[in-house]
């Protein structure tokens, strides 16, 4: 009798990275001289990223070096939902990125499709925010994994506990 192996699709984000690069974005807009006296701010919450500037030039500048040191310390900003920008308090502006963790129903059922397309025996579960893909030779599951690193998903994926 041969054992099943499995994996978990996941998508999430390191929140102590994210948490890393938006100090280092504070830092640098500290030092920068066309941020002297700027009112840009970051605020991290549990699901959202809340940025804000005296005005929407300023607003995308703190952007660009947010996603600069994302990228440096490789987390991906496929995971970033942004709002619209909308006017604050005192003449200022502000965007709200949200963050993306889990996978959502309908990127659920396209992972499914992609897995059921590709023909090879495994199966896939759909498990609250992840994907649980189980057969029984390592191989089709190393091809799965493959395929879906391939395949254009508006989130970035991992893949957790091969077994």
């Amino acid at each position: 009798m041969s054992s099943e192996s499995s994996f978990d699709i996941v998508s999430k984000m390191d929140m102590q990275e994210l948490t890393n690069a938006v100090h280092q974005t504070e830092k640098e807009i500290d030092n920068r001289f066309d941020f002297k006296n700027s009112k840009s701010s970051l605020k991290l919450e549990k699901d959202a990223l809340i940025i804000a500037s005296e005005d929407e030039y300023k607003l995308n500048a703190v952007i660009d070096i947010l996603q600069s040191k994302m990228v440096k310390r490789g987390i991906t900003l496929k995971n970033l939902d942004f709002g619209k920008v909308e006017p604050a308090s005192l003449g200022t502006v502000r965007q709200r990125l949200g963050l993306k963790q889990g996978i959502d129903q309908e990127n659920a059922k396209k992972i499914n499709i992609l897995i059921r397309d590709s023909k090879l025996k495994v199966k896939s579960q759909i498990q609250g925010d992840q994907i649980r893909v189980t057969g029984k030779s390592r191989d089709d599951l190393q091809q799965i994994i493959q395929i879906l690193r391939k395949a254009d998903l508006p989130l970035d994926l991992q893949f957790n506990n091969l077994k």
